[in-house]
């Protein structure tokens, strides 16, 4: 819960971010499978690089975009808002709950909001 990559800003900004990357990569790449999955991981973790946002799982977020099969790619950017942002704040909830209701006094969660 203290680790920078865990905090809400990575957390729902880099599956987010990701998510619309994969996206994005899966539309416009369509032929190439393994080209468009090298896109999209590198340039997801590019995006949260540059945005602060980095969050590791999110390289897999873009890439299931691109690979998830025909299930996936047919929610197009509606991926983006389910399951992945609400996946991603249901994620929050939980760490939330997890380690403030701890009976542990120095357990707490976020060390930063945004």
């Amino acid at each position: 819960p203290m680790a920078e990559f865990s905090q809400p800003r990575n957390l729902v900004g880099g599956h987010v971010l990701s998510a619309l990357v994969g996206v994005t990569v899966a539309k416009l790449i369509q032929g190439d499978l393994l080209l468009a999955s090298a896109i999209a991981v590198s340039v997801s973790i590019a995006v949260m690089h540059l945005t602060r946002t980095l969050h590791p799982p999110g390289g897999a977020t873009a890439l299931i975009a691109v690979i998830g099969g025909e299930a996936i790619t047919n929610l197009g950017y509606y991926y983006v808002i389910s399951p992945v942002f609400f996946g991603s704040a249901i994620m929050l909830l939980v760490g939330l709950l997890v380690n403030n209701l701890s009976s542990n006094p120095k357990r707490h969660y976020p060390v930063y909001w945004w």
